[in-house]
C-alpha cells in the first residue's frame, strides 16, 4: 500500500448545508457547559476528577487497563504489578500533558512547538519512550494488525520526507478561521491522526488537541472539555468515520459524527459538573459543621482534588499540619463523608477515599 496523500486544508466537498443544525446544536451545548466553567472559582480543583477521567478512557482507546481508581491508589502507595504500573505511569503521563498544555496556552499560542513538548511528556518513561519522544517521525509507518507489513496495512500515512510540509499546512490552518470553530476542530483533529506524525502516541495526543484548540478560538474559557468517554463508548464508529475520510473522502460524515460527539459529550459534562458544583457546595457547609474547624475549606479542596490518598499527602496539599489533619479526617470518616480503603499497618499508612466525587465522576457507584 502506497503512503496516503493528505486532503489540503480546509478540504473540499463538506456538505455545510447538511451540517447547518448539528454545528447549532453542538455550538449551544458546548456554550451551556462553558458558562458552568465560568461560574467556578478553581475549575482546576473542581473538575480534577474529570481530568483523571479523561486521562484513564483516553489510555484506553489505545490499550491500557488501569482504571480511575487504580490510578489515584497508586498515587497514594498502593504497588501493583509491573503490566499494571506500566499502564498507569502512561495515563499519569497523559494527565502531565494535559496540565502542561492548559499551563502553556495561557501564555503563548498552539503550534508545533507545544505539540512536540506534550509528547514529549506523553512518552517519559514508558513504553515507546524509544519511539524518539517529542520529535516528529522520519521513518515511514503504518497501521493495520499485529505484525502487518505495510503492503498488508489497513492504512499507510503520508511520507516521511513530505510530512514536514504537511505539518506546516496543519499549523497554518489552526491558525486560520473557518466556517465554524467546532467544524475546524473536526478537521483539525482527524487531519492530525491521518498525518500520524509521531511513531507513537498519536491518537492520544490528537484527542489532547481537541479542547486545546477550543480554548485557542475562545469556545472554552479554560482547555477542560474532553471528549474520550464518548469516543471509548463508540470506537468502533471513531475509527470508521476516521477511515472513510482516507477511503472515500467523506468529511461530511466523519464531522457529522464529531459534531454529535460534542453536543452529547456536552450533555453529559454539564450534568455531572452540576452535580459536582452541588457537592462542593454542600461538602463546605457539612465538612465546616462536623470539623468546627478553621481549615475546612482546605480540607475540602484537598479532597476535591485527589479524592484518594494517604494522610500525610493530604496534609502537605491542605497546608495542614497532620497532627491537626489525622482527627480532623477521622471525624470526616466517622460521619461516613471517607471510606478506609486500606488499613495502616507498621509503617503503611492507611488509603482513605472521598467516595460520593469518584461516583458522580464516574458516572456509576464505584466505591
Amino acid at each position: 500500500m502506497q503512503p496516503y496523500e493528505p486532503t489540503p486544508l480546509p478540504p473540499s466537498g463538506i456538505n455545510i448545508a447538511q451540517l447547518v443544525t448539528l454545528v447549532g446544536e453542538a455550538n449551544a451545548a458546548l456554550a451551556r457547559y462553558d458558562g458552568l466553567l465560568h461560574g467556578m472559582v478553581n475549575p482546576a480543583v473542581m473538575l480534577s476528577p474529570l481530568t483523571n477521567q479523561e486521562a484513564v478512557l483516553s489510555s484506553k482507546i489505545e490499550g491500557t487497563q488501569a482504571t480511575v481508581e487504580e490510578v489515584l491508589e497508586h498515587e497514594a502507595g498502593q504497588e501493583y504489578d509491573a503490566h499494571k504500573e506500566a499502564d498507569i505511569q502512561e495515563i499519569l503521563n497523559y494527565r502531565q500533558a494535559l496540565t502542561l498544555a492548559a499551563d502553556t496556552l495561557r501564555e503563548r499560542p498552539l503550534r508545533l512547538g507545544l505539540v512536540k513538548a506534550l509528547h514529549k511528556t506523553l512518552m517519559d518513561s514508558v513504553r515507546g519512550q524509544d519511539k524518539e519522544p517529542g520529535e516528529f517521525r522520519k521513518t515511514q509507518n503504518w497501521i493495520g494488525p499485529y505484525g502487518c507489513t505495510q503492503e498488508t496495512a489497513t492504512f499507510v500515512p503520508p511520507n516521511p520526507l513530505q510530512l514536514p510540509d504537511h505539518l506546516e499546512a496543519w499549523a497554518r490552518y489552526l491558525e486560520s478561521d473557518d466556517v465554524d470553530p467546532l467544524l475546524q476542530t473536526a478537521i483539525v483533529h482527524a487531519q492530525f491522526e491521518i498525518l500520524h506524525p509521531f511513531k507513537d502516541g498519536n491518537g492520544r495526543i490528537g484527542r489532547l488537541l481537541i479542547p486545546l484548540f477550543l480554548y485557542s478560538k475562545g469556545r472554552l474559557s479554560t482547555p477542560m472539555f474532553y471528549l474520550s468517554a464518548y469516543l471509548e463508548a463508540n470506537r468502533p464508529e471513531y475509527y470508521a468515520r476516521l477511515a472513510a475520510i482516507t477511503r472515500d473522502n467523506d468529511w461530511t460524515g466523519w464531522t457529522a459524527f464529531f459534531l454529535h460527539a460534542i453536543a452529547e459529550q456536552a450533555k453529559t459534562n454539564i450534568v455531572r459538573v452540576q452535580a459536582i458544583l452541588a457537592l462542593y457546595e454542600r461538602m463546605k457547609t457539612q465538612v465546616r459543621d462536623i470539623t468546627r474547624s478553621q481549615h475546612s475549606a482546605q480540607i475540602v479542596d484537598a479532597l476535591f482534588d485527589r479524592p484518594i490518598f494517604r494522610i500525610g499527602d493530604f496534609a502537605i496539599r491542605a497546608h495542614i499540619p497532620k497532627p491537626t489533619a489525622h482527627p480532623l479526617l477521622k471525624q470526616l470518616q466517622e460521619a461516613g463523608l471517607l471510606k478506609q480503603l486500606r488499613e495502616g499497618a507498621g509503617r503503611r499508612p492507611a488509603i482513605l477515599a472521598f467516595p460520593e466525587l469518584l461516583n458522580i465522576a464516574e458516572g456509576r457507584a464505584v466505591l
